[in-house]
């Protein structure tokens, strides 16, 4: 292997990680190295991508002047915006190259954090202005695919379900990382400029911060600035390109790489914008069709991949070869049980704030005849307080998930997990049925809390062991931008359930929503089952 051939020390040439002599000398310093540079720039992505869960919440304690309803569609934009926006970006290493890839795609997180925290300053800023910087924030959502694509070359089959497990794992702490840093940022002139006063009772990880407390919510764009500016810095001066034909042949130039990745990402961002105007209500910036989200999204997705395909020259020839994972019907049954995992996890973590705010935060009590659910609760739990808590187990587990998925198989610790998801996901059902009936609702959190947790658990364990399975399954060529494209149709977990559970909430029979998953939960199993668990198997437990 040498890295000096195309007089550029930054790209790698005969890379070959399963051979241990090469392994041994150079490679797993050369991996190492990217890997960790690789985790905190995942980080920041989902850190960027999911805030809005936390923003809305105190946009709402802040008196800002926008329904509960029209809160909800910043998660839903950015959901459905960066779930997207992994779908070029599961080709992008092929075409650009992993070190060009991150760089670029890092530094366009300081485009949506610098204008959220420019925004929030302003409480009538309207509307449309924080939908744009949603849509914006898609970017992070978008990191994951390429960041997974990438790091899959780098490492051994033997040990990609833990490579796998610590980019992903770690880099998913970016969700619990930004519910802990966002809220504590908000209580404190980091950046000075002037404070507001909050109208009702808010919290951080160490207790709650009563009503008439300055905050200043701007914090929560403008922190990530920190981070962001030196990452950038590290990927373009720490990260490779692997140049040979398998992976990155034709990224040859900084310049025209980029070009690449702007004009597939303005793809994504065109169809996502029109499948959010094919979806949202005029009232919100719609068309006020309001299509049903199970038909915009097929839209979305295969506009999207079409779109791509026309792009002509060495980008077409380069999809035309990626695009062959569509014929494999591996990709197919491990996309749906992807999306279990991921999807649920994703999801979740996007909507779990102003769940608890919604549903635990308001007395549900009868007047003249009619349930109402707008009247505060007292003694309702903070969600800034307790949110974190689900995606921080998830996260933390996910490593764990791909280690023993490399011992047992990944296919029988995906049914395990399979097996306790429905089990939650009901339990959380009934205690989120109980509460939304209550004027007590706080009675039913903490068993709410507990097993919503025990969700989390089972959703990073099962992501692990997902990594591994792809792994085992398909070649070396096909397995990064497999992963790529999983990890796209999951993502749009971050734009269904913050859907579902804003609709069911609406309709209150919040419970339907798990009691949905909970059904395509048990679909999974019997696909995984199928594939890869009975006796006459495709893959027998990969």
């Amino acid at each position: 292997m040498t890295d000096t051939q195309n007089k550029n020390p930054h790209d790698l040439y005969g890379w070959n990680p399963d051979d241990e002599a090469q392994w041994e000398n150079t490679g797993q310093k050369i991996a190492t190295r990217n890997l960790w540079i690789s985790i905190p720039a995942l980080l920041c992505g989902f850190a960027v991508w999911l805030y809005w869960g936390i923003i809305t919440v105190q946009m709402l304690n802040l008196g800002f002047p926008f329904a509960q309803s029209e809160l909800f569609t910043l998660m839903a934009i950015a959901g459905l915006s960066g779930a997207t926006l992994r779908i070029p970006s599961s080709f992008f290493i092929r075409i650009a190259g992993g070190r060009y890839t991150i760089f670029l795609t890092t530094a366009l997180l300081i485009v949506p954090a610098a204008g959220t925290g420019f925004l929030l300053q302003d409480p009538n800023a309207p509307l449309w202005q924080f939908q744009l910087m949603a849509l914006l924030s898609g970017f992070g959502g978008g990191n994951f695919a390429s960041s997974m694509s990438n790091i899959s070359f780098f490492f051994p089959k033997k040990i990609q379900g833990y490579a796998l497990g610590m980019n992903a794992g770690l880099g998913n702490f970016g969700v619990t990382t930004m519910q802990v840093v966002v809220p504590l940022v908000m209580t404190f002139g980091l950046f000075g400029g002037d404070s507001m006063v909050l109208q009702n009772t808010s919290g951080t990880l160490i207790g709650k911060i009563p009503a008439g407390t300055d905050t200043y919510i701007f914090n929560a764009g403008w922190v990530w600035l920190l981070i962001l500016i030196p990452l950038a810095i590290a990927t373009w001066f720490g990260m490779n390109n692997i140049r040979d034909e398998h992976v990155s042949p034709d990224a040859s130039s900084a310049f025209g790489s980029f070009g690449k990745i702007l004009g597939m990402l303005a793809i994504g961002l065109v169809t996502a914008s029109f499948g959010l105007w094919l979806l949202l209500p005029a009232v919100v910036g719609g068309s006020g069709i309001e299509l049903s989200k199970w038909i915009v999204l097929p839209i979305v997705i295969v506009s999207t991949v079409f779109a791509l395909k026309l792009i002509p020259g060495k980008i077409q020839n380069s999809l035309k070869r990626q695009y062959q994972i569509f014929d494999n019907k591996h990709t197919w049954a491990m996309t749906v049980i992807y999306t279990m995992t991921f999807g649920s996890f994703i999801g979740f973590s996007a909507a779990l704030a102003l769940a608890i705010k919604v549903i635990f935060g308001y007395q549900h009590v009868m007047v003249d005849g009619a349930m109402t659910h707008d009247l505060i609760n007292p003694n309702g739990p903070s969600a800034l307080m307790f949110a974190w808590m689900g995606p921080f187990i998830g996260a933390l587990i996910r490593p764990l998930g791909g280690m023993w998925a490399d011992r047992m198989g990944g296919a029988k610790v995906t049914q395990i997990i399979s097996v306790v998801m429905v089990a939650s996901a009901l339990g959380v059902a009934y205690y989120m049925k109980m509460a939304y009936a209550s004027a007590t609702p706080e009675e039913f959190f903490y068993p709410f809390l507990i097993l919503f947790i025990i969700l989390f658990a089972a959703t990073g364990i099962g992501n692990g062991s997902t990594f591994r399975t792809i792994a085992m399954v398909f070649d070396k060529e096909q397995a990064g931008p497999v992963l790529g494209w999983t990890s796209a149709i999951a993502a749009y977990g971050a734009f269904i359930i913050p859907k579902v559970f804003g609709e069911q909430i609406k309709a209150t029979t919040p419970e339907y929503a798990l009691y949905g998953f909970a059904i395509f939960y048990g679909i999974c199993i019997v696909i995984n089952w199928w594939f890869y668990l009975r006796k006459n198997a495709y893959v027998k437990n990969p």
